[in-house]
């Protein structure tokens, strides 16, 4: 304490600075360093959750703008829909010619779902089980054009389009565990050999569990009726929307209105957005584990009070103020909360990066997730600390000295 004199000569408190609370407050939680540490354990789980879910969530998104910025966004995809009365149409055989007219069009393909088409190992395999891989008609543009990549062997010519070759997606291959060309695959009811296994295909994942075989030979051994069921379009990067708006008459002039046309980023809109509320739900149940935390710092500066009853009235019959008292213990609650919050925000961190290295994605913690972790933490630190403060300023120095 240190005297003062006021008007009539009487001893005035002294006023404690930020920095003292401070000192006062780190004094306190230095004398239980156990319950301290479980204590700040609790903020720092839900922290961490917090950061952590934001992170892998804004690490997932980079790694989708990155491929598509390196895939490109120009690719548009067309496919028959349905009348309004609901019934299923198809698009003409001419729509690739027809799509290829568009000025500003760069590349056309397509593939044609081929009906009643299985492939197998071998013949001796019971008829159904396909591992469902779809068969599929495909031309000599449509790697190019989804922008996909063989990992075995090769892709489809002018020349083996017309013969029995097969192509496998990524997926196909795994689920028949062929993968070496040359091998021979039963395919519908005729031996197709094996000419190349292709990498996965972002922009166009249902070509991944397909068997592609060249448009001419599934005409010719098949039975393929030449209507495409998916036509793949890459535009100007600049006219993707006016392109987009023609696509439908210009695909099936007929019944422009039976045509679906969409784009890969629409359904990677949809993803996101299926992302974005499994990322509510990660977060509610890291704020539980903060509302949880929130309590336990609650509990240990109640019982912090209850402990040091005589410390609270020696310092009450020095002089303290009520007010100083309140913010002593705020000040450990606060102090409480910043190390569980800013260890929370070390280990989401690190948790980010390492799955996100894991993975192959970019790092990415957004700052304002950190900055609102340790932010809620304090806040809920003060509120944690504010009832125990207020009771140990409400005691006298009679009652703190009596003890319990």
């Amino acid at each position: 304490m240190r005297p003062g004199s006021t008007g009539g000569g009487a001893l005035r408190p002294a006023r404690l600075r930020p920095a003292d609370f401070l000192r006062l407050g780190g004094t306190g939680l230095r004398t239980r360093p156990l319950r301290v540490f479980l204590s700040a354990l609790g903020i720092a789980i839900g922290v961490a959750a917090m950061v952590a879910v934001v992170g892998i969530s804004s690490s997932s998104r980079a790694e989708v703008d990155r491929r598509l910025d390196a895939l490109g966004t120009n690719m548009l995809r067309v496919a028959p829909g349905r009348t309004p009365d609901g019934t299923a149409t198809r698009l003409p055989q001419e729509a690739v010619p027809m799509i290829r007219r568009i000025g500003p069009v760069d590349q056309v393909a397509a593939t044609g779902e081929v009906e009643d088409a299985a492939v197998y190992r071998n013949e001796h395999i019971p008829v159904g089980r396909t591992g469902s891989v779809e068969v599929a008609a495909a031309g000599a543009r449509l790697l190019p054009a989804v922008g996909g990549e063989v990992r075995v062997g090769r892709w489809l010519t002018e020349a083996t389009e017309e013969y029995p070759a097969v192509v496998l997606g990524a997926q196909a291959a795994r689920r028949l565990d062929v993968y070496t060309p040359g091998t021979r695959l039963w395919l519908g009811g005729t031996w197709f050999s094996l000419v190349g296994v292709l990498e996965p295909v972002p922009l166009a994942p249902e070509i991944d569990g397909s068997a592609l075989v060249g448009w001419q030979a599934a005409r010719t051994y098949l039975g393929f009726d030449g209507h495409p069921s998916t036509v793949y379009v890459r535009a100007r990067d600049d006219r993707v929307s006016q392109v987009r708006a023609v696509l439908a008459a210009t695909a099936n002039p007929e019944k422009p209105n039976a045509v679906l046309v969409s784009r890969p980023s629409d359904a990677l809109a949809a993803r996101e957005a299926t992302e974005s509320t499994l990322t509510g739900l990660l977060l509610g149940l890291g704020s539980v584990a903060l509302l949880v935390g929130g309590v336990g710092v609650g509990n240990t500066m109640v019982i912090s009070v209850l402990e040091r009853r005589p410390e609270i009235g020696l310092r009450r019959a020095l002089g303290a103020t009520s007010g100083q008292i309140r913010g002593q213990f705020v000040s450990e609650s606060l102090l409480l909360s910043a190390l569980g919050g800013l260890g929370g925000t070390v280990l989401g961190t690190a948790i980010t990066a390492v799955f996100a290295s894991v993975r192959g994605w970019p790092t990415q913690v957004p700052v304002w997730a950190t900055a609102a972790g340790v932010a809620v933490t304090l806040l809920i630190g003060a509120l944690a600390g504010l009832y125990p403060a207020v009771r140990a300023g409400r005691l006298t120095p009679t009652e703190a000295l009596a003890g319990p």
